[in-house]
């Protein structure tokens, strides 16, 4: 079982940066791979980012390749999405996931953040 804490979010200026923290418990959590994936109000949810157990591997929707980058630290199962140039589109509510595999179902979900940019 693994229980998932997201942190960071908040209101920012377009243009402004972000840095979500996922605190994860649990002492398999290297052996997970893990994802952001954020839901806008009406809106399907969508995956932003993800990186395999290791970290070797990553993944990023086009609209913020270039943008955000998806990091962990499995010495403090922490995962980590920094989020540059910032755009009103960009706002939702984000969820830290982990799953079996980057592109697979996700088994473990945090209760989510909101990220608000303002325009």
């Amino acid at each position: 079982q693994v229980q998932l804490v997201e942190s960071g979010g908040g209101l920012v200026q377009a243009g402004g940066s972000l840095r979500l923290s996922c605190a994860a418990s649990g002492r398999t959590f290297s052996r997970y791979a893990m994802g952001w994936f954020r839901q806008a109000p009406g809106k399907e949810r969508e995956s932003v980012a993800a990186i395999s157990g290791r970290g070797l591997s990553t993944y990023y929707t086009d609209s913020v390749k270039g943008r955000f980058t998806i990091s962990r630290d499995n010495t403090k199962n922490m995962v980590y999405l920094q989020m540059n140039s910032l755009k009103p589109e960009d706002t939702a509510v984000y969820y830290c996931a982990g799953g079996p595999t980057m592109t697979g179902a996700y088994d473990y979900w945090g209760q989510g953040t909101q990220v608000t940019v303002s325009s």
